[in-house]
């Protein structure tokens, strides 16, 4: 079974995405800072859209009241999430670090936009640490124990 990304998620992160690509192509230390959160952001994007995001798409069907014997697979991308759930959080803490330089150096070159987008993908990952990774992981909890 594949499980998909909730649409609304997919097109932040691609949002998120095209920011900061953006902002690495801009001259001088905006575009310094910005390569420094894109090293640190895109190998942690990768592991979200892999297994810390895709069970969120079972949320509907599974309040729905439906749990099929198909979902179990779900459970190899949860116990991953639950496993690496630590060092998610510390790239978290790394990528807070990078955009908040970023955030400094586009405020001091006069970039609000640059400020506005490392504030809103702060937001993001606090959302991910509060709701979508602990939801992720309960959905894999439910699954058990439903099947």
């Amino acid at each position: 079974m594949k499980f998909e990304i909730p649409h609304p998620l997919k097109v932040e992160h691609e949002e998120l995405h095209d920011n900061l690509r953006k902002a690495t192509q801009e001259a001088g230390e905006i575009g310094v800072a910005a390569k420094a959160v894109a090293a640190l952001l895109h190998p942690h994007f990768v592991k979200e859209e892999e297994y810390a995001l895709p069970p969120l798409g079972l949320l509907t069907a599974l309040a729905q009241g439906g749990v099929t014997h198909e979902m179990k697979e779900v459970l190899k991308l949860t116990d991953k999430l639950k496993t690496d759930l630590p060092e998610m959080l510390e790239e978290h803490k790394a990528i807070v670090v990078a955009l908040d330089e970023l955030s400094a150096v586009a405020k001091k070159m006069g970039k609000p936009e640059y400020v506005k987008f490392a504030e809103a993908l702060k937001l993001h990952a606090q959302t991910e640490e509060e709701v979508s990774y602990p939801t992720a992981i309960l959905i894999g909890e439910y699954v058990r124990e439903k099947l």
